[in-house]
């Protein structure tokens, strides 16, 4: 393996000070933290990022298996690959996390769940932002726990191109092609990814073998196209594209042998003019996300239209100004076919000072169907020493109900959208870092069991917790790469907040000490889980309190060939992370990758 594979493995959290020695952070570009270009090392925002490298070291299938390697991300299965899944940031569950594929929203406002996590499959991967703590003073509504933007891969120098194959357990079948072309005029780049799995049966009572039911499968085909072209030196446009196929089968409430099925047809796209000149980089760009699906043989449909220009404006060396604003409209089909739309400005300041670093940001938000939104963030990093620094972040965030919130046969028009604020504080020394974060949330919107329709929940519910994170090499060629986060979620009644892991512990070894060869091992420990805290009633369910050890290895036969095989759940534990919902027994994989 060569040397950026291994950094970059090693690397999966990448900090200011972590490795600071042995990579050149200033190469690793984000852009979800201020809507703007920045090296890593001079975000203020607490922030991770998963790389392309890690991703195709590990074999992760699914995105939801990648965001859960990071302090602070757990999630929750309503049985195998495909079944419904909610991804949880720092006790947030994913309806109020924005999820972006390469800046467009992915969070479907047809449904009450947010982002529909069970049909990210790893599928061309760049890199995954994971931006955490409240962000709406950046990226508006539905941003109070995080940001999460997975950014595809864009087109090389030349030609290029690039298949997989993979073949394991309960019958799982992956397949997957990539090519692309770039010049100084223009760039072409597609891909397609199919996974097709027999899977196993989605419900189970607790125990039970999985033999004795029918197996629900899935199956995906996700694919991906950008190009564009240079105008001249200063002008250019780019094109992305994304569509989500998605055919499952899943098991009813309480019913392991029912033959249910729903398929997907989601779409992503976008249109950017960039412009450069020397006062400015100019953006002014148009987007688009379809949701299509069908449900128990119910039809969801709806739109989100997105237009929207912005100006990064720099001054000084290293300081910027991000200035714009967009139009959102939002759109439910179906049965009830409403619609709202919301109006922003937003200007985001960076200021380096020294060995300090500040960035504020201020956004105002006009909706026709609710009142008016102004929302904030502040966040300060200080550099002591070289291996010492300081970061604080502050800031303030809203969900807006969706139109199934507002307009369901539960719904209830006069919700209101929730209100937020969270703080977190990070010191990092050498190859360590630990976090104390905390959040507030205000008139939460919930399911009122006394009116039987959604509403705003009176009271504060307060979220509060800490992540250590430690990544380093140990010995030559042997890399550790560790963390724990603690949380403390609960509502206004003080009742533990469901499906949330009050303690765990997720850990890697990454071994390259043999020529062309990888070895890996990685697990995690779930402490105590509440399985449901409904108007403060609890079931007594396990679903919390195990472990599980998964294994990897990537042999490279040459340059443009690349083996491996993978056993996840090794111990072969068996476990439940939603009550009744089966999950996998120990499961084997084998794989090949050829690129040019």
């Amino acid at each position: 393996m060569n040397k950026t594979i291994k950094l970059s493995m090693a690397c999966a959290a990448l900090s200011t000070s972590i490795f600071a020695e042995a990579v050149d952070l200033g190469d690793i570009t984000v852009t979800s933290a201020t809507k703007s270009k920045q090296s890593i090392k001079d975000v203020t925002s607490n922030m991770e990022v998963i790389t392309s490298e890690e991703i195709e070291e590990r074999h992760y299938t699914t995105v939801s298996e990648a965001l859960n390697s990071l302090s602070g991300m757990s999630f929750t299965q309503n049985g195998g690959f495909g079944k419904s899944t909610s991804v949880m940031l720092r006790g947030f569950d994913s309806k109020r996390v924005l999820v972006l594929i390469d800046g467009i929203r992915y969070n479907d406002l047809t449904g009450l769940s947010g982002a529909p996590f069970e049909h990210l499959m790893i599928s061309d991967i760049e890199r995954i932002e994971v931006v955490k703590g409240a962000q709406s003073g950046i990226w508006g509504a539905d941003a109070s726990a995080g940001v999460i933007n997975i950014i595809t891969k864009s087109a090389k120098q030349g030609l290029q191109a690039s298949a997989n194959a993979e073949y394991g357990s309960f019958d799982t079948r992956k397949y997957g092609m990539n090519a692309s072309f770039k010049d100084d005029n223009y760039y072409v780049k597609a891909s397609v990814q199919k996974v097709k799995t027999n899977g196993f049966s989605a419900q189970a009572p607790y125990g039970e073998d999985l033999d004795n039911y029918e197996r629900d499968g899935y199956k995906n085909i996700t694919s991906n196209i950008k190009l564009g072209f240079n105008i001249n030196e200063t002008n250019k446009i780019d094109i992305s594209h994304t569509d989500i196929n998605a055919e499952n089968e899943y098991d009813g409430y309480n019913d392991p042998f029912a033959e249910n099925t729903s398929t997907t047809d989601d779409t992503f796209s976008k249109i950017n003019f960039n412009h450069i000149d020397s006062f400015n980089e100019l953006d002014i760009y148009a987007k688009r996300s379809v949701f299509d699906r069908e449900y128990s043989g119910t039809e969801y449909d709806g739109d989100v239209y997105e237009y929207g220009l912005k100006s990064n404006i720099g001054y000084r060396e290293k300081d910027f100004l991000v200035v714009g604003g967009d139009y959102k409209s939002y759109e439910h089909k179906n049965n009830f076919d409403k619609k709202y739309n919301n109006k922003a400005v937003f200007i985001t300041n960076s200021n380096h000072f020294d060995k300090t670093i500040i960035t504020e940001s201020v956004r105002y938000d006009k909706y026709d169907k609710f009142k008016s939104k102004t929302t904030g963030k502040l966040g300060v990093k200080h550099s002591f020493i070289d291996d010492l620094s300081l970061s604080a972040n502050y800031g303030t965030s809203y969900n807006v109900p969706t139109l199934y919130n507002l307009y369901s046969p539960y719904g209830n028009e006069n919700i209101t959208p929730e209100n937020t604020k969270s703080y977190d504080i990070s010191i990092e020394y050498k190859s360590i870092k630990i976090t104390y974060f905390h959040s507030t949330i205000e008139d939460m919107i919930d399911f009122d069991t006394g009116t039987f329709t959604y509403a705003n929940i009176a009271g504060k519910s307060i979220i509060k917790g800490c992540e250590v994170e430690y990544q380093d090499e140990v010995f030559e060629n042997l890399f550790v790469n560790a963390n724990y986060t603690y949380l403390d979620a609960r509502d206004k009644n003080e009742k533990l907040l469901y499906r949330r892991p009050q303690n765990s512990v997720k850990a890697s070894v990454d071994y390259y000490g043999v020529e062309d060869l990888h070895l890996g091992i990685n697990g995690e420990y779930v402490g105590k889980r509440v399985e449901y805290a409904y108007g403060g009633y609890e079931i007594d369910a396990q679903t919390g309190r195990y472990t599980l050890v998964n294994m990897v290895a990537n042999y490279d036969i040459n340059k443009n060939l690349l083996i491996y095989a993978k056993i996840d759940n090794l111990f072969d534990k068996y476990y439940q992370v939603v009550d009744g919902y089966a999950t996998a027994e120990r499961s084997g994989y084998i794989g090949l990758k050829v690129k040019y």
